[in-house]
């Protein structure tokens, strides 16, 4: 079964303007490990592209932000499915490593949230 992506939170300010050094670098991951799609793409005033999957949106941004201090977790439907659909969708190796010691899940009474961690390789720079 696939989980239904229901809810993206932010850490800080704003799912729809999360900030990445390169949009064009960051997207392959999102697409191929956790299952969005792009559905719209501006280069200006910034790079920025706006993804989506089931009922929710999240926007990767060349906004001057720091990646390492703001991202989101996502609310699920199911946590075991959408541990399982994730952990089998390893990032190519051009693309982010997902660090195992990151990757956290955790159940809420009223809902199931999902968290994923990743930081980039050592051996890329343009992260």
């Amino acid at each position: 079964m696939k989980a239904k992506f229901k809810r993206a939170v932010p850490y800080a300010k704003d799912a729809m303007n999360l900030p990445v050094a390169n949009v064009e670098a960051a997207v392959p991951f999102y697409e191929k490990t956790l299952g969005f799609r792009v559905v719209q793409r501006e280069d200006s005033p910034n790079p920025r592209a706006v993804l989506a999957r089931d009922d929710i949106q999240i926007a990767l941004a060349e906004n001057g932000g720091d990646p390492t201090q703001e991202g989101c977790y996502f609310e699920v439907d199911d946590i075991e499915a959408a541990f399982e659909e994730i952990k089998g969708r390893k990032p190519a190796a051009s693309d982010l490593e997902v660090q195992p010691g990151d990757s956290r899940r955790r159940e809420c009474s009223s809902s199931s949230l999902l968290m994923v961690s990743v930081t980039c390789s050592a051996s890329r720079s343009d992260f």
